[in-house]
């Protein structure tokens, strides 16, 4: 019970969600804004586009320039538990920081 009452205080803080465009899946992190009053914020963490004609998802992060980047270390993969591995690695620290 104390594993779940966590979860929920830390998902009043921070969490999680993706939602779907066309044939891309984009994850982001959703927080209250600094000194705000209770408004939230949505911050991009990934972009995976399905490319239908070769079969591959590409990775994408989203730099300082507010533009996706395809993500070196994978530009593509045959599946989309690829991708989500490499974004839990986060070998370039492009994701999480």
């Amino acid at each position: 019970m104390r594993v779940d009452v966590r979860l929920c205080i830390l998902r009043k803080e921070v969490d999680l969600d993706f939602r779907l465009r066309g044939q891309s899946v984009e994850i982001f992190e959703i927080r209250p804004v600094w000194q705000g009053d209770g408004e939230m914020r949505e911050i991009p963490i990934a972009k995976a586009t399905f490319v239908r004609t070769r079969g591959v998802w590409q990775l994408y992060w989203q730099r300082q320039d507010m533009k996706w980047h395809i993500y070196e270390p994978l530009p593509e993969a045959r599946s989309i538990e690829e991708v989500i591995a490499a974004i839990d690695a986060d070998t370039y620290a492009c994701f999480w920081g």
